[in-house]
């Protein structure tokens, strides 16, 4: 049975909608970044860029580094934009764009996120490298999905919404783990691993506090209080537990790699954030050729 076209939406000249791409132009191994600026971060280490492809706040670019051929992606900020994006990438090496069918036989993607996100303890140094391990989500993003949830750890959810007392009308809290294996391979003396909440925006949600107060002041307290078998919450951003939640449904392999910018416990910020995400890169795509 074919997708209908409002489904499956096609450019003219039969890309993907929204990533503006078409099979051809997508690697197997897949850099998603949030600013699309920092596209060209990433990039201007290739040793050749084949495919320039953008539309709205998805900027794509392919090409070679030492040989492993590459694809970094912007997503902009939040779950909503993952929705769109892990979709359209998986789209695009599992669905016949021609006959509008899902291939039988299917592809997995490597998706590896390079983000900023913020320390949430005092130990968390600025500027260290945080590797997810795993990934609490206070999104609503897969819940939409039918038995999303058979890829949850619901224990481990469960300890947390009992824990922070979790106000139902938020969310359902929802956790999942990193691809093990990239979690292996990327992993080394230079990084750090920890849980990470994914929450739907910057302010309120991750506790912050311009004029708008909190509903629940004590949110970040709790947050840092947390311990799930030894090991606590590390960090707060906007989009790895959509990412790991999403890419484990489809059936590819995804690892967040977080360079960490701010401390909320110390409340400073890192003096050079351009110079941590840029040394980031550069061990992730090191990581990659290995």
């Amino acid at each position: 049975m074919s997708i209908k076209e409002s489904e499956l939406i096609l450019t003219e000249k039969g890309n993907i909608y929204h990533l503006n791409l078409a099979p051809s132009q997508l690697a197997p191994t897949v850099i998603t970044v949030g600013d699309p600026d920092r596209v060209e971060m990433v990039s201007k280490y290739f040793d050749i860029i084949e495919t320039k492809a953008q539309h709205r706040e998805f900027k794509t670019h392919t090409g070679l580094y030492k040989g492993k051929r590459i694809s970094v992606i912007s997503t902009g900020i939040g779950p909503d934009n993952i929705d769109i994006v892990m979709n359209e990438l998986d789209a695009l090496v599992n669905i016949d764009f021609e006959k509008r069918q899902v291939k039988k036989k299917l592809t997995s993607l490597d998706i590896i996120r390079i983000g900023t996100s913020g320390g949430l303890t005092e130990d968390i140094e600025l500027d260290s490298f945080l590797i997810s391990n795993s990934a609490i989500g206070l999104d609503n993003v897969m819940h939409y999905y039918d038995k999303a949830e058979k890829i949850f750890n619901r224990d481990f959810a469960q300890l947390f919404i009992d824990h922070t007392q979790w106000n139902p009308d938020n969310s359902v809290p929802y956790a999942v783990g990193a691809d093990k294996n990239l979690l292996m391979k990327f992993a080394s003396e230079k990084t750090l691993q920890g849980i990470t909440i994914t929450n739907v925006g910057f302010y309120g949600p991750q506790g912050r506090v311009l004029r708008a107060k909190l509903k629940d002041e004590d949110l970040n307290e709790k947050l840092s209080s947390f311990r799930y078998k030894g090991k606590k919450i590390t960090n707060l951003e906007m989009e790895t537990a959509t990412i790991y939640g999403m890419t484990k449904m489809l059936g590819h392999r995804a690892l967040s790699m977080n360079a960490i910018i701010a401390n909320r416990a110390s409340g400073t910020f890192s003096k050079n954030p351009t110079k941590t995400v840029d040394a980031l890169i550069q061990y992730t795509l090191e990581k990659i050729a290995q």
